[in-house]
């Protein structure tokens, strides 16, 4: 039975989305209570899933031998399951306040909520193949968000977002059909499925597909070269943006990259050459690149678009490191960031709610009017710097502690690349919560006249992720057991 509960959890929210616009709802508020529905019940099954995963796979269609999608949920893909069903709720019910005067709401929950099934099937794919297959869905399911206000600038970005996932996948698929053809299985087996016997003297080929399909995947994670569509992308609601940079779209890239290089290639097969090498310096290079991008950009949200470019590539860093310990830097890292850059959109986006506000100079003195928004902000901030005793430190503690253990020298130059993007968040960030509490003695306090905090509706996703930031930052305990037993399978 638990098998069939992976299908339901990731129809659910496809067929329950599907149907908005078909719905007679008799209002709005009817409207909202049936989308959260079908969300909580989705991420109340993944719950059931994670806390008692199915020992078998369950094959949707078959097309012919090893080419099928089919669904299977082990430790990795848990911890990327979890995120989705922590988070999403909570963004959704962000979402219908957020987008109460945006316009087009049903087509917007439409692909909102079926994003989330298809995200679901990333997680939970068996093989490459069913990765590849929910991956190009995402796509299309995230294109009309993107362009969803329809504005120049929205319909652009969403041009530069497609172009850009469909290059990526191209160069994913050749790594698939690589894996099919050099591969034992394409199944996702920790240790990877090449069989050397075929592989022969065809290493260094074997090395470049790797390269082009990391980079293809990559390419929503927002690695240097390809991180361009993602600061566009926040032309799109908050909501939307929080989406893509915090939990679906650039999480689902990162996981792609770590299937691939533990599960499908296999880091025996990579370890030590000029590939892990390569891909290194290009995560290390992006890591201060998107901080140092962040520090010089005045937009809010773009801001912080730059800032999960950088932050995704610790993860990146994390799955190059190619040891057990950079695996569980790498997962560590996925599930706290989430956790902090959604909190940290979020309080952007009820900052340009309530005032309409969206550059940085225009923030000054809004702390005192918008007091809750900006102290969650804050401890954000504080823990997307790696502040010890919230969530940010704890991931960065274990990245750095699997980059040295790997002896990789240039590894030693990640960490260090890590301790000065720490420095370069702490001003871009900080930057922020100081114009907002401390605006100057010259400051007109009547230019914030009339403003105040957002309802219960924003405030309620707001204070629960700032409670989850605390918690793991200061009880990891529970974190650190989850993602042993994920290293585990390759001991």
């Amino acid at each position: 039975m638990n098998a069939y509960m992976m299908v339901i959890a990731i129809l659910m929210p496809m067929i329950g989305g599907a149907l908005i616009p078909l719905l007679p709802f008799q209002n709005r508020k009817a409207m909202a209570v049936y989308i959260e529905l079908v969300t909580l019940i989705t991420s109340v099954l993944v719950f059931l899933l994670i806390f008692n995963r199915p020992g078998e796979a369950f094959v949707l269609f078959r097309f012919t031998g090893q080419l099928s999608i089919s669904l299977r949920l082990d430790g990795a893909g848990s911890i990327f399951a979890t995120i989705l069903a922590f988070l999403w709720p909570f963004a959704s019910l962000y979402s219908f306040e957020y987008m109460k005067h945006e316009g087009h709401e049903k087509i917007f929950f439409l692909f909102y909520t079926v994003t989330y099934g298809v995200t679901l099937g990333i997680a939970m794919a068996e093989d490459i193949v069913s990765m590849y297959f929910f991956y190009e869905m995402l796509t299309m399911a995230t294109l009309p968000l993107v362009m969803h206000t329809l504005s120049r600038e929205a319909v652009l970005a969403s041009r530069t977002y497609m172009y850009y996932s469909l290059g990526g996948a191209a160069f994913a698929f050749i790594g698939m059909i690589f894996i099919l053809i050099y591969g034992n299985s394409a199944d996702f087996t920790p240790g990877g499925v090449l069989d050397m016997s075929r592989v022969g003297d065809k290493m260094n080929l074997l090395l470049l597909v790797y390269v082009l399909c990391f980079c293809g995947f990559s390419v929503k994670a927002a690695m240097c070269p390809f991180s361009a569509w993602l600061p566009k992308a926040g032309v799109a609601p908050t909501p939307v943006t929080a989406l893509l940079h915090a939990v679906a779209v650039v999480k689902a890239g990162a996981f792609a990259t770590l299937r691939i290089t533990y599960y499908s290639f296999g880091t025996e097969f990579i370890r030590g050459t000029w590939a892990q090498d390569l891909l290194m310096i290009l995560t290390i290079f992006t890591i201060v690149f998107g901080c140092s991008r962040a520090l010089k950009e005045t937009h809010l949200k773009r801001r912080l678009a730059w800032s999960t470019v950088s932050n995704l590539s610790y993860i990146l860093f994390g799955v190059v490191v190619m040891t057990p310990l950079g695996l569980m830097g790498a997962l560590a890292h996925m599930l706290c960031h989430a956790v902090m850059k959604i909190c940290s959109f979020f309080c952007a986006g009820a900052v340009i709610y309530k005032t309409g506000r969206t550059y940085i100079h225009q923030l000054n003195g809004l702390g005192r009017k918008m007091p809750k928004v900006f102290v969650i902000f804050t401890v954000a901030a504080l823990a997307l710097m790696g502040a010890p005793g919230l969530a940010g430190f704890v991931s960065k503690w274990y990245l750095a502690k699997g980059a040295v253990a790997s002896g990789n020298p240039l590894a030693y130059i990640g960490v260090g690349a890590i301790l000065l993007s720490a420095l370069l968040t702490a001003i871009y960030m900080m930057t922020i919560v100081v114009r907002a509490f401390c605006p100057g003695k010259d400051f007109d306090e009547s230019s914030i006249e009339g403003i105040t905090d957002p309802n219960l509706l924003m405030l309620l996703p707001l204070t629960v992720f700032l409670i989850v930031i605390v918690i793991i930052g200061l009880h990891p305990q529970f974190l650190t057991d989850a993602l042993t037993g994920v290293m585990k399978e390759f001991v």
